[in-house]
């Protein structure tokens, strides 16, 4: 965020003193100039190689006004909240007046650009190269050629054929470095499956479902619809208590597992059998 404050401002400012005025290095720096530059921002290089962000402070009359760029953004934040385009148009409120980024929005901005980049793949039928994918899984960060297939509810995750493992998996928005458009085409097309996840986001349903019955109390209950929010649906309060029932099926016992490990004395076990042992 202060980098893009300071690159809105004259004059232009070479690598070795943005580096120095944000306390990192000149490695960090061109990292995040080549973000600032794939969200759309028109990053600008002048005669004596200092960088600047062209056309943020001229033509002030076609910005919007403080007040009309918070209308237009608490607009935006609940009842577009849910759009695909939220992200870039308010990209562009910001670049275009004198509201503060914060860190959360230019996240959005970068996760809106994966997801348009994946939109156009699923339109041309083009394979694409998922870059640096953090699996929570396998707890490996590695390159995935991909076909994508379709996004799952308010595009969270994409649903994809994986050609190295020749399976369907599903791939969260938010672990994707970044996306590379290859030249290929879809090889696999009569092999693409979707079918929506478990809601503790697991798609492998080539196995058997595992049944659990689970009791919360309010700090459980209160986390894991947070860390996971599909679940929302499967929990019920129980009568005359503060505590809450999950009972569904799921695909992969690990990340049930993983929570309630973490909260043993929060969380009583009721079933299925795995859970029990």
């Amino acid at each position: 965020m202060q980098l893009i404050a300071l690159l809105k401002k004259s004059p232009a400012k070479s690598i070795k003193n943005l580096a120095s005025i944000l306390s990192n290095t000149d490695r960090t720096i061109y990292r995040y100039l080549d973000l600032i530059k794939e969200l759309g921002f028109d990053l600008q290089r002048d005669a004596y190689n200092k960088y600047f962000i062209f056309g943020s402070d001229t033509n002030i009359d076609m910005g919007f006004t403080n007040e009309e760029a918070q209308f237009l953004t608490s607009l935006l934040k609940t009842a577009g909240k849910n759009h695909i385009l939220k992200d870039s148009i308010l990209k562009k409120i910001f670049l275009k007046s004198e509201i503060a980024l914060n860190a959360e929005d230019l996240l959005n901005a970068h996760l809106s650009k994966i997801v348009e980049d994946i939109t156009k793949a699923i339109a041309g039928k083009n394979q694409i190269l998922l870059k640096k994918y953090h699996s929570a899984n396998s707890n490996l960060i590695s390159d995935r050629l991909v076909e994508p297939i379709r996004f799952t509810d308010n595009f969270s995750s994409i649903c994809a054929y994986e050609v190295a493992t020749g399976k369907n998996k599903y791939f969260n928005i938010e672990r994707i470095s970044d996306v590379q458009l290859q030249s290929t085409n879809f090889k696999f097309e009569n092999a693409h499956k979707f079918e929506l996840p478990d809601p503790f986001g697991f798609s492998d349903h080539d196995g058997p479902k595992t049944p659990i019955d689970l009791r919360l109390n309010l700090r459980a209950y209160t986390l894991l619809k947070e860390e996971f929010p599909l679940v929302a649906p499967y929990i019920k309060p129980e009568p005359k208590t503060n505590t809450y029932r999950l009972v569904v099926s799921v695909n992969n016992i690990t990340p049930v597992k993983r929570f309630i490990l973490g909260l043993q004395k929060d969380v009583e076990v009721l079933g299925g059998k795995e859970y029990l042992e």
